[in-house]
Formats: structure tokens, C-alpha cells, sequence
């Protein structure tokens, strides 16, 4: 069912890391950046190891500088995979964690979001959260979605995204290889009222817009360049 690259390259998770803060927001914890203010609103699902991860909360604060009220809720529960618990492999670990109940448990987060007067939600997905997202795009829960190096994501879901979609994929994926971006490419290109973007980013690997080594500058880099089309996308269409 995955290909060991989802787990490739665990971040050291870190509860405090970020410029943000973490509330209750839906009946989840969340990580919250940006104002309050904000009636434009970006939610933020985590690859399989979770909203406590350095990089991607730095990448919410990121998307918070550009104007953003940014959540990321905890879908997994504290219970992110943990690659060497040999006594729950990722095959175990991924039934307590399905997708589907990741979509039904963004329902209330988007309720309460509205409920506190914002008027445009955008989604980005990682990995595992990409497959939350695209199920949001089909229902039309948010204006415009992000799918970062997707895992699980099929031909009929990106047939049936109502709202704007981008896609950046890697060079090197087992999940979503580039002959299956390219399809995805093909899809939104052919839906009609439906904008889409398609960007496959050479010599990185899948993971790497978050799991990135910071010490390595081309990493950062190649992971800042998608930050930026993912930012692009979403003050195109979330407003």
C-alpha cells in the first residue's frame, strides 16, 4: 500500500517549535499562525509525522507572513508513525490513521473557522494530508487546494475536484511518479471551469517540501520554490 519513501527521512518533532501557538479548534488541537483577523484562512494537513514537525510549522508561519490565518490541525492525534516501533509497522499504523476519517475530522474545523468570520478557506495536503485535501476539493469545502507530493490520490479523485487544484510532485516518487502526475496534468487540463496546476520539480525526492535537511542548501531551496507556488496558488484564489 506505501512505498517506504513516506517514511523516509523522520523530522525530529519538536512541540514548541514555530512562532505560532496551539489551541483547540474544532475539538482538534491546532497549530495556529497568522491574525485572527484574517477572512482569509489556509488549512495545513500533515504528512504522517504530524503538525509538531520543525519544518512545517515553519512553513505555516511562512504562509501566515503572507496574510493568512494558517491552521494545522493534530489529525493523527499525538499518535504520529514511528518508524523503528517494529511492533507497528506502517501497514498497522496507517489503519488507525485512514484518510477518510482525516476529511471527516476537517468538517468542524472549517465549521469553527466560519463561525469566526472568515469567508475563504484554502487546503494543502502532504503525503497522507494530500489525500485529505482532494477529498475537500471534491466536496467543495474550501475555494482552492494544494497537493504536495501526494500519496493515495487517484485518477477519480482529481476527476472529481470541483475548486482549483495544484499539484507539485518529485522526480524521484514512488507514490505519485511523474508518469502519474502527468495524468493528473492531463485531467485538470481537460476539466472544464476548473483551473489547475501541474509542477513537477526535477531531482527531488517525494517529502521533500517538508522533510528537507535545513542544513542543506539546495534542499532549502528546491523546498522554498514550492513554498512559493503553493503561496502563488492560494492568493490567487483565496481571497
Amino acid at each position: 500500500m506505501s512505498g517506504p519513501q513516506c517514511c523516509e527521512h523522520p523530522p525530529s518533532l519538536n512541540p514548541n517549535s514555530g512562532s505560532g501557538h496551539v489551541e483547540q479548534l474544532g475539538g482538534l488541537s491546532c497549530y495556529i499562525a497568522g491574525s485572527p483577523h484574517s477572512k482569509l484562512a489556509i488549512l495545513l494537513v500533515s504528512d504522517i509525522y504530524g503538525y509538531e514537525a520543525p519544518n512545517f510549522r515553519k512553513l505555516a508561519d511562512k504562509v501566515a507572513a503572507a496574510g493568512f490565518y494558517v491552521v494545522a490541525p493534530d489529525f493523527l492525534y499525538g499518535d504520529t508513525y514511528v518508524p523503528d516501533k517494529a511492533e507497528r509497522p506502517f501497514p498497522v499504523w496507517i489503519k488507525d490513521h485512514g484518510m477518510d476519517k482525516g476529511f471527516e475530522d476537517t468538517k468542524p474545523v472549517i465549521e469553527a473557522l466560519k463561525s469566526k468570520g472568515v469567508s475563504a478557506i484554502g487546503a494543502a495536503g502532504f503525503c497522507w494530508g494530500a489525500k485529505v485535501v482532494v477529498e475537500l476539493a471534491k466536496s467543495g469545502y474550501i475555494q482552492a487546494a494544494v497537493l504536495l507530493h501526494p500519496s493515495f490520490v487517484s485518477l477519480d479523485d482529481i476527476k472529481g475536484v470541483k475548486v482549483p487544484t495544484a499539484v507539485l510532485g518529485a522526480e524521484i516518487d514512488q507514490m505519485s511518479p511523474p508518469a502519474l502526475v502527468k495524468q493528473f496534468e492531463e485531467i485538470l487540463t481537460a476539466k472544464p471551469g476548473v483551473d489547475g496546476f501541474v509542477k513537477i520539480f526535477p531531482g527531488v525526492a517525494h517529502g521533500w517540501t517538508v522533510r528537507y535537511n535545513a542544513e542543506d542548501a539546495g534542499a532549502v531551496k528546491c523546498a522554498e520554490e514550492a513554498h512559493q507556488d503553493m503561496l502563488g496558488w492560494f492568493s490567487k484564489y483565496v481571497k
